[in-house]
């Protein structure tokens, strides 16, 4: 099929009154008159042949005359040559195994920490910002504190980072019904043994980025304040070079075994949540 001519049979079909009226067409396999066929779909005669007219230009329709009457009839392979054209532009129908894309086109990467107060509070704020569009953080821990660090919260704060939504929360928030999925799940710490995989972890692709921990900070508050730039700046440099990798160019083993190598780690076999 041409394509002006699959314009034409697109366009011919580009009106309810016309599929209206080839469907019932199809239904008469003699055909109709111009009369029968304005009744049986309640169309004005005065507006019936406009309607014909443009089905036959759209190869969809025929006519021919029988005495003193016009009788038209459904082009069946007009219809079957308009169908092979757009397969054809989509693909083969016939095609079952059709590959889907390996991610979505925005991410919810969820960060793991015991206690969700610090490491992984600055990763979602981090993440948050680096990712707008492209990227949803997230972040829980199976033990999480009662809030946030206060001096995490205010050096975000100072940063320009958003912490009014910013709070601990329990990973089994994200086991619930309705809860968005995890495209990766990235824990920030050591996790002990007998805290296992939560379910919500499921197909997500997971990594191990072994972080200090912000609570064994010694010092006066200049020491500590040091620390904490030199964390954000650890985790900020491994965040942007998630965001630059290309995920519709690599397969899951691979994206798998580049998070990792950005957290310098390697994760024990059987995932990298204990």
């Amino acid at each position: 099929m041409e394509p002006r001519a699959a314009v034409e049979a697109f366009a011919a079909l580009s009106q309810e009154t016309r599929i209206r009226l080839l469907l019932r067409l199809r239904a008469e396999p003699v055909g109709l008159s111009a009369g029968d066929l304005a009744a049986a779909v309640a169309v004005p005669a005065s507006t019936l042949s406009f309607h014909l007219a443009a089905l036959e230009r759209g190869g969809l329709v025929r006519s021919a005359r029988h005495g003193r009457q016009v009788i038209y009839r459904a082009r069946a392979a007009g219809l079957r040559d308009l169908l092979g054209y757009a397969a054809e532009i989509c693909g083969d129908p016939g095609q079952q195994t059709v590959e889907a894309p390996p991610f979505a086109a925005a991410f919810n990467v969820l960060f793991l920490c015991r206690r969700n107060s610090a490491r992984s509070i600055i990763a979602e704020a981090i993440l948050d910002r680096l990712g707008s569009g492209r990227f949803h953080a997230y972040s829980a821990g199976p033990q999480p504190a009662a809030a946030p660090s206060p001096e995490v919260v205010e050096m975000l704060r100072l940063r320009g980072h958003r912490v009014e939504d910013l709070r601990s929360k329990d990973w089994s928030e994200f086991a619930r019904a309705g809860s968005a999925r995890m495209d990766f799940v990235i824990t920030l710490c050591d996790m002990p043994p007998r805290l296992r995989a939560p379910a919500f972890v499921g197909q997500a692709i997971t990594g191990l980025w072994l972080l200090p921990d912000p609570g064994k900070f010694v010092g006066g508050a200049r020491e500590r304040a040091a620390l904490l730039t030199e964390l954000y700046g650890g985790i900020r440099r491994r965040l942007e070079e998630f965001c630059r990798l290309s995920f519709d160019r690599l397969d899951r083993l691979a994206v798998q075994e580049r998070i990792n190598a950005i957290g310098g780690n390697q994760p024990a076999a059987g995932g990298s949540i204990a």
